[in-house]
């Protein structure tokens, strides 16, 4: 192990919280065996239980409509263009009759910025949903789309959460987090809201008693000391509040996008900024594997990296599939996947609370 490292994975291992300098030598470093062993044995001691968890949603982006004009992206369009849409009631219910005949009980619903819909549009969309499918978790609308709808509506945001809230929204994703540093929003977001902005949405949330993710898309234009500093912001938050559920990181796709001329990072730094991030932030209860970036081998191994999560089925994906990613996985692969890593799989909410009964030890579960 590279004398750099010791130190500050010895003092993560035996819980000791580490320095923003600390975390930038773990990214400066290649060892990522060491790495590794460290954040897999913090994984062990924050979940000692003999299962890792996931969980069955569907992704429904009910707008490709968006002002923002990130240079990342090859999902949105401009209002007026051919494929630009806004989904109908019909569409979005057979998306929700799928969703639930397949065992989901979430929905991630995200969109765009789109410049013409009113807050009192998003509380309609959230009230029919809600009153039709009182059981199903509506995760959705992420930190941008509460602050693009707050500038629209003229409101504050604690006002617009409030009232999303009593309409039926039960969680918030991170989405549109990408690096929490304004240098680098400016660079391939700039008419999207700032790192400060971002983190007072969810501020905002929590205080309401919501609660919700925290996200990273890394490896386009930050340097490794910014993704330090995006992990520090959300530790000093999560200090504040205790409101974020799980973190979640993911490489970015290039392909289709401004950014295309971008180098794609491959499974070495995915897996390197997993068990960093497990080993900083000591605050987070759970790690999420992003095998939608990766593929389910990469997201299996994660669960060795100091994941305790392999996410969702993902029954629809449009996103990162636009920027040419494409990995797929059915809920018995998953939990294979899940097995082969040495775990009993099991399913859970949006909450990470486990929704079926526990098995007898892995590789022998049958969980249907």
């Amino acid at each position: 192990m590279s004398s750099t490292i010791a130190a500050p994975l010895e003092r993560a291992v035996a819980g000791k919280r580490l320095s923003a300098e600390e975390g930038l030598r773990l990214l400066q470093s290649h060892d990522l065996a060491a790495l590794a062993r460290a954040a897999d044995a913090v994984s062990r001691r924050m979940h000692p239980e003999p299962y890792r968890t996931y969980n069955i949603d569907r992704n429904i982006n009910y707008t490709n409509v968006c002002i923002s004009g990130c240079r990342f992206c090859a999902f949105s369009r401009t209002l007026g263009t051919p494929d630009a849409y806004l989904i109908s009631r019909d569409e979005l219910f057979r998306k929700i009759d799928e969703t639930v005949a397949l065992g989901g009980d979430q929905i991630l619903l995200q969109g765009g910025m789109h410049p013409q819909l009113s807050l009192q549009w998003y509380e309609q969309l959230l009230g029919d949903i809600h009153r039709n499918y009182p059981q199903v978790n509506i995760h959705g609308l992420s930190p941008p789309e509460i602050h693009h709808i707050s500038r629209i509506s003229g409101l504050p945001v604690s006002d617009v959460l409030q009232r999303l809230k009593a309409a039926g929204l039960g969680s918030l994703p991170g989405g549109g987090a990408e690096i929490l540093v304004d240098r680098v929003r400016k660079l391939v977001s700039p008419k999207k809201v700032s790192a400060d902005g971002w983190l007072d949405v969810c501020r905002q949330w929590h205080a309401l008693g919501g609660r919700g993710s925290a996200t990273m898309m890394f490896g386009h234009v930050e340097t490794l000391a910014e993704r330090i500093e995006h992990l520090e912001r959300l530790r000093q938050l999560q200090d504040e509040t205790g409101g974020f559920t799980a973190f979640i990181c993911w490489t970015f796709q290039p392909s289709h996008t401004e950014l295309s001329h971008v180098d794609k990072l491959g499974a070495f730094e995915y897996l390197k900024m997993m068990a960093t991030s497990r080993l900083f932030l000591d605050n987070f209860a759970n790690l999420q594997a992003s095998w939608v970036t990766q593929g389910l081998k990469i997201g299996q191994l994660a669960l060795h990296f100091g994941a305790n999560d392999l996410g969702s089925l993902m029954i629809e994906e449009n996103v990162v599939a636009a920027a040419g990613t494409t990995f797929r996985a059915s809920r018995q692969e998953l939990q294979q996947a899940i097995r082969d890593a040495g775990y009993i799989p099991r399913r859970r909410d949006v909450f990470y609370r486990p929704l079926d009964r526990p098995a007898a030890e892995p590789n022998t579960v049958n969980v249907s």
